[in-house]
């Protein structure tokens, strides 16, 4: 098996931490060589590591999507990937490449996606959170902080034109204060509960395909401490994207599919912590768009990862308001 082994000419795609090969029937993914606050892929050895995590912990989800990792290697001044001879001068994920336009958030955009493919999504993440570890170690009142790097960005969203939601960020950062200290003892009840799990941590709907059944991929490999949450801070992640896409409907039909085979709401306290975990992750999704525009190569991308940054600046603030005094 190797990147040139089917025909067509492959095609690549570059993320802020991989270089992603998309060939006819396979993917390849090469981690780039680099180091951030929340992952290590400095040596080829740990870039090797992390392939190998990421094969296993995504192996969980999927079916006969994760295949194998492979050596990249430098032969007569080509790089090819598979098991040629040659020097060994990285490692790849090779995925099966899946069809485009099967991908959930396609499909919800298009109105493809049914109740039915909703109940089975449900079922599908309700079993894995059944059987995946529980977590016993784990500090459950950082969100806080993480909730609060979103000030790094301000003054960049605040200077733009297009952001109407910047002036909320300090509200919203001393409500998530105030919303965790007075859940804290509901917080650690459910870590005993056995609520915390080692989830997928990156669960919306551009990493599920729906083929017709539900297979979600491409969970973080990387760092430990983002995967291995509470349950509701993996499904609102979930059902925060749907809302974004306009589909509040399929976000209320999976929560309460989910639920009623993994009760993990079960209290009114439990479905505010919920409603809190949205605005965390709209929060995230706010902070990576003002750094997509801090890294953008041209005016219009700008301009676009920071409407999309003020969006969910508008979503994370309506969650907040829903939170109870």
């Amino acid at each position: 098996m190797g990147a040139e082994s089917d025909g067509r000419r492959p095609e690549l795609i570059e993320t802020h931490i991989s270089w992603v090969i998309l060939s006819d029937k396979y993917v390849y993914k090469i981690k780039k060589p680099l180091t951030l606050h929340f992952l290590d892929f400095s040596t080829r050895d740990k870039r090797r590591f992390y392939c190998e995590r990421e094969l296993v912990l995504n192996r969980r989800l999927t079916e006969d999507m994760y295949l194998d990792v492979l050596p990249v290697i430098e032969k007569a001044g080509r790089l090819l990937i598979g098991h040629q001879s040659g020097e060994t001068v990285d490692h790849a994920v090779c995925m099966r490449r899946m069809e485009d336009g099967r991908r959930m958030d396609l499909l919800v955009r298009s109105g493809g996606v049914t109740e039915a493919d909703i109940h089975r999504l449900a079922e599908k993440i309700a079993g894995f959170h059944n059987r995946t570890d529980r977590i016993f170690e784990k500090d459950l009142l950082d969100i806080p902080g993480k909730f609060a790097d979103l000030a790094s960005e301000e003054k960049q969203l605040r200077e733009h034109p297009g952001c109407s939601n910047a002036g909320i960020i300090g509200r919203a950062i001393a409500i998530s204060n105030d919303f965790m200290n007075r859940h804290r003892d509901r917080v650690a009840a459910r870590f005993r509960a056995g609520l915390v799990r080692d989830c997928h941590g990156d669960l919306h709907t551009r990493n599920i395909f729906m083929l017709p059944a539900p297979q979600p991929f491409d969970c973080i490999e990387f760092n430990d401490d983002l995967r291995q949450i509470d349950v509701l801070n993996e499904v609102a992640f979930l059902c925060m994207d749907l809302d974004a896409l306009g589909r509040e409907d399929l976000s209320a039909s999976f929560l309460k599919g989910y639920n009623a085979l993994f009760p993990a709401i079960t209290t009114d306290e439990d479905y505010q912590l919920f409603i809190y975990f949205k605005s965390y992750r709209a929060n995230v999704r706010a902070k990576i768009n003002s750094l997509r525009a801090g890294s953008a190569v041209n005016e219009d991308e700008k301009t676009a990862a920071l409407a999309a940054s003020d969006k969910y600046l508008g979503l994370m603030d309506a969650y907040l308001n829903q939170l109870s005094e």
